[in-house]
């Protein structure tokens, strides 16, 4: 008689029932290992997500997932790998007028152990846990699905050169070369990949942990996720796939049409209950009789990420979890529960000499406006632009609740509800307020020039990319990491732009938030937008402007903002200039600090 064990909790086994906010192991996303309930079930953790226009195929969009934290190359005998009993999914959304996603992409994954009489997991030609995928597509929101792949290729992990390159392994010319062999193209036309590679995120997590000590104030940054790998998903799929009514950007209107932006999220969900089964009573692990599991129930979303660090820096501990069940659509109906994180981001605390500035001198250089043109204060608590509301001032721009209600304006003392907000949950529209202060002499709400446009409010949290938006060429002289940031740099400073109010491409115009590039320094400009700084492009300058004696707003606090940096800026190795872009794994047999 075959006995089952559902594992509640039972004899020490791992619990791993899931229903709802009960779940006894949560998995969180948006960053590595960020939410409590993480660390148990770190092969379907999202750590990051880019979404950019491919800089050597400028028809297409390149969107990268990745996943599984801290991947140490050493890591044996038990590497990480993709979870068989996870969906790693990622959405499109392109659609104002549609509830919900409009394109999924579906993995899931499979593996076998090709010689189960050895300890290792390469050995004369055959792999142990070798690895494949299969991929499905909805274009309908999730109503129905079809097969694209169906036995895509997985590179096993970077163990090294006996494993990989000779014969008593598996006797391939490079690593390269199984990385390669690995990028297929599914039957709908997108190029995919799926393997181990570099983490491509850069932070010096030991100082932002240690209470904000970022740059370290008294020894050297470092980088935390320095030669650590993950595991991605990257989809290479033509414009036309992804906008709305399959146009190719050759018809866009402009290089900020509105029809052209689409929001990005990636997400993964297990079922809610795994049994183990044993053989006669015995224990579930007895390889005679035990050693299988089965998962049923319902599929559960366990871990989503969309902006890069929204549940590692904006959301509290004792929410983390819960944003994690919730999908970006849920985002919005929850704004009362979320919506104080961006409207009051703790992080402005330690920005506002008269809170919590001088306990944070790594942030001596971030200073939030509380006199913006001598009259509004963006400090937590404080009314923001939201004394302007409903008068004749905003009528016509997209503060006017004739436009979008409450959106950007929902009531007092929500100061950053007009940048931090729509940054993260609804994109900005090419609209004034938000075009770059050329022209606008002194009034942030006058038309100016036209930098941004990703405005899709129908959900919450995403990555939102204006896919007609050119790219900028890597080896560019004005490429610059801060992405966004840069391009309103050179608008606001360059002759070449800040001459005219007209629409012209500024480099880095594709960069963060507009989407996400691999290069961009994501975590030095959320810093500087909590700082402030896209309060600045939109003309309401620093403090320390006095358009009475100042002959320019580019004052000593702008400045500050701008030379500020984490003390980490860049990977800690290069980029590929193909698909799938991200950098071959590091390999287990490196010294790691060599």
């Amino acid at each position: 008689m075959k006995k089952k064990f559902t594992i509640t909790n039972v004899l020490g086994y791992l619990v791993l029932p899931f229903s709802g906010l009960a779940l006894a192991v949560a998995l969180i996303s948006s960053s590595h290992r960020e939410a409590p309930l993480i660390a148990d079930m770190p092969t379907s953790d999202n750590t990051d997500l880019y979404a950019f226009r491919s800089p050597d195929k400028p028809d297409k969009i390149t969107i990268i997932a990745n996943y599984i934290p801290f991947e140490l190359p050493q890591g044996g005998p038990n590497y990480y790998n993709f979870e068989p009993n996870t969906r790693y999914e990622i959405h499109i959304d392109n659609n104002i007028n549609t509830t919900g996603d409009d394109i999924i992409y579906r993995f899931t994954f499979q593996q076998v152990n090709e010689d189960p009489t050895t300890f290792f997991n390469i050995r004369l030609g055959k792999q142990n846990l070798k690895t494949t995928y299969k991929l499905e597509r909805s274009i309908n929101g999730g109503a129905s699905f079809q097969m694209v792949i169906a036995n895509g290729i997985v590179p096993p992990n970077n163990i090294g050169p006996r494993s990989i390159e000779l014969p008593v392994g598996l006797n391939a010319p490079s690593y390269n070369s199984l990385m390669q062999n690995a990028i297929t193209t599914a039957s709908s036309g997108e190029t995919v990949f799926c393997g181990p590679v570099d983490d491509p995120f850069f932070v010096d997590l030991g100082g932002a942990f240690d209470l904000a000590d970022l740059p370290r104030q008294n020894s050297a940054s470092r980088d935390g996720l320095a030669r650590y790998n993950v595991h991605t998903i990257a989809l290479q799929i033509d414009i036309s796939t992804l906008q709305k009514a399959g146009k190719p950007v050759s018809q866009a209107v402009n290089i900020l049409d509105p029809d052209y932006v689409i929001g990005v999220w990636a997400s993964a969900s297990r079922q809610k209950t795994k049994t183990l089964n044993s053989a006669n009573g015995g224990s579930p692990f007895d390889p005679t009789g035990g050693g299988t599991f089965s998962q049923s129930g319902e599929w559960v979303q366990i871990s989503r990420i969309g902006m890069p660090l929204t549940n590692e820096v904006i959301t509290p501990i004792g929410m983390k979890d819960q944003w994690n069940f919730l999908t970006p659509y849920q985002d919005l109906a929850n704004i009362g529960t979320f919506g104080n994180n961006f409207y009051n981001p703790e992080l402005a605390l330690y920005m506002d000499e008269t809170q919590f500035a001088s306990a944070v001198p790594a942030f001596n250089a971030l200073r939030v406006q509380s006199n913006s043109l001598g009259m509004f204060d963006f400090r937590n608590g404080k009314m923001g632009l939201f004394g302007l509301k409903g008068t004749p001032a905003v009528a016509g721009t997209a503060l006017d609740d004739a436009l979008f209600g409450n959106l950007l304006l929902p009531g007092p003392g929500k100061p950053r509800s007009v940048d931090l907000y729509p940054l993260f949950n609804t994109g900005v529209p090419n609209l004034r307020p938000y075009q770059l202060a050329v022209g606008k002499n002194n009034n942030p709400l006058a038309p100016g020039k036209p930098f941004v446009n990703n405005f899709l409010p129908n959900g919450g949290d995403m990555l939102r990319l204006n896919m007609a938006v050119p790219p900028t060429q890597r080896n560019d002289p004005k490429f610059s990491s801060l992405g966004l940031v840069q391009a309103v740099v050179l608008g606001l400073t360059d002759p070449m732009y800040n001459t005219n109010m007209n629409l012209q491409f500024i480099p880095n115009m594709d960069g963060f938030p507009n989407g996400r590039r691999l290069e961009d320094d994501v975590t030095r400009i959320e810093l500087q937008a909590v700082g402030g700084i896209v309060l600045f492009a939109l003309g309401l300058f620093y403090d320390d402007y006095n358009p009475n004696t100042s002959p320019t707003p580019i004052t000593n606090r702008l400045i500050n903002t701008l030379q500020y940096s984490t003390g980490v800026e860049k990977n800690d190795t290069t980029f590929k200039a193909v698909f799938p872009y991200e950098q071959t794994p590091w390999r287990g047999t490196i010294v790691k600090n060599q």
